[in-house]
């Protein structure tokens, strides 16, 4: 079964891509936030404090795995 994530709109947020205004939407999953502009698919991430914390500088991360 998967897991189906839950957006959230940003309101007034514009695209820095196509520059469309209301079409940001977040969601957050294992503790990385993504927007998402649902008319052009231009997507950002950022992760929680203690996630960014284990990356080193200049590295880009899909993911941080915890066993």
């Amino acid at each position: 079964m998967e897991k189906k994530l839950k957006k959230r709109f940003i309101a007034g947020a514009v695209c820095p891509k196509c520059k469309d205004q209301d079409s940001m939407a977040l969601t957050k999953e294992d503790g990385v936030e993504k927007v998402t502009c649902v008319s052009c698919g231009e997507q950002m991430t950022q992760s929680e404090p203690q996630v960014a914390e284990v990356v080193r500088q200049h590295e880009q991360v899909i993911g941080v795995f915890k066993p």
